[in-house]
């Protein structure tokens, strides 16, 4: 089924060529010019991802973000912005953002995060929210605790990232695995968060808990 694009951004050049790239690429693409105009379509259908700038004139891409995050839209967003450093790429992800793209920027790579988030989206449905602590944005897991709010990359191997994908869909799911890797993605869990845990379930596999401590 042919995935639908709401491109928002008020630099029309910007949006008419990515309309046009997007659709060689076999998307399906609806424009806005605004934040306002962009809440207007989503009040009426549904798309599957959303690439947003994030400094427009009226209301800027943060805030419409965390309003529609706000109000459980929790469609796929890859917030497109100019501004540089690590904290600017935190405040997108932290507003909601699944990905965070510097201008300028290749078309090829856009296709490839926009894939990227919806299949992400699909694994890690919404109806399965992540515990207080774990975000996970860019296909990659990030830690969130009192005394670090910019929050941190989890650093996982390919087996540890898919085991905890597999334990967080849904959290309570009981999943098989190698004792060594849940070992490791345990170490390194206990290690950064002490209000989720990885618990052996004899004979069956591991299980993802959150805990009082």
């Amino acid at each position: 089924m042919t995935k639908t694009i709401l491109v928002i951004d008020d630099d029309k050049m910007l949006r008419d060529t990515l309309a046009v790239g997007l659709r060689k690429e076999g998307f399906d693409v609806i424009r806005a010019e605004s934040a306002e105009q962009a809440q207007e379509i989503l009040n009426r259908i549904n798309v599957d991802a959303m690439v947003l700038d994030r400094m427009m004139v009226g209301m800027d891409g943060l805030s419409f973000l965390k309003n529609i995050r706000k109000n459980g839209n929790n469609t796929p967003v890859i917030m497109l912005t100019a501004l540089s450093g690590s904290e600017n790429t935190i405040d997108g992800l932290e507003s909601g953002a699944n990905d965070y793209m510097s201008k300028p920027f290749q078309l090829k790579e856009l296709v490839l995060r926009l894939n990227n988030i919806i299949v992400n989206h699909n694994t890690i449905s919404d109806n399965n929210k992540l515990p207080d602590g774990l975000l996970f944005a860019d296909d990659e897991f990030f830690v969130i605790t009192p005394d670090d709010k910019n929050g941190k990359l989890l650093s996982l191997s390919n087996e540890e990232k898919k085991l905890l994908q597999h334990l967080v869909n849904p959290v309570g799911n009981v999943v098989s695995a190698t004792p060594m890797v849940a070992k490791r993605l345990r170490n390194k869990i206990n290690g950064v968060l002490s209000s989720i845990d990885i618990i052996t379930i004899r004979g069956t596999g591991y299980k993802l808990i959150t805990t009082k401590r």
